[in-house]
């Protein structure tokens, strides 16, 4: 008889793994959003809801609703609504009411936020490189750095 997944534990490797795993997210994280936060005012949930958003740009659609804006960044519904909040503050999203679709509002993002966007992304790219860089780096990171580069 199988054990089902509520009954079954993790292995020593598997919470290794998850331990490594988490330890690695936090180091590029960390080292991402305090680089964005230096040079744009951007968290990185701020530039992840940004560059979500320009996918969708220039699509039949005009942004995204707050759900799939939740879902696209890993946040929940308030707390994606409260950034959105902040991201209108500084005139790089606008809630707009579509009339095709009035289920909902819609978030897009603005000229303004493309031009912010725009300018991140370079260094976004580059200070992820250097993430991984110095996690690879890392005897206990490496081989996972390594496994997820390839």
């Amino acid at each position: 008889m199988s054990q089902s997944a509520s009954e079954r534990q993790a292995s020593q490797t598997e919470q290794g793994t998850w331990n490594k795993l988490v330890a690695f997210h936090t180091q590029v994280s960390e080292l991402v959003e305090k680089t964005l936060q230096d040079r744009f005012g951007l968290s990185l949930s701020e530039y992840t809801a940004l560059e979500a958003l320009a996918r969708v740009s220039g699509s039949d659609r005009p942004g995204l609703r707050m759900q799939a804006l939740a879902e696209a960044v890993g946040m929940n519904q308030s707390s994606v609504s409260r950034l959105v909040t902040r991201l209108e503050r500084q005139d790089l999203v606008e809630r707009i009411h579509y009339e095709k679709d009035r289920r909902g509002v819609f978030t897009a993002i603005t000229a303004s936020g493309r031009e912010t966007l725009d300018a991140a992304v370079p260094t976004y790219l580059q200070t992820l490189a250097a993430a991984f860089d110095r996690a690879n780096a890392d005897p206990d990171l490496r081989e996972l750095v390594q496994r997820i580069g390839s």
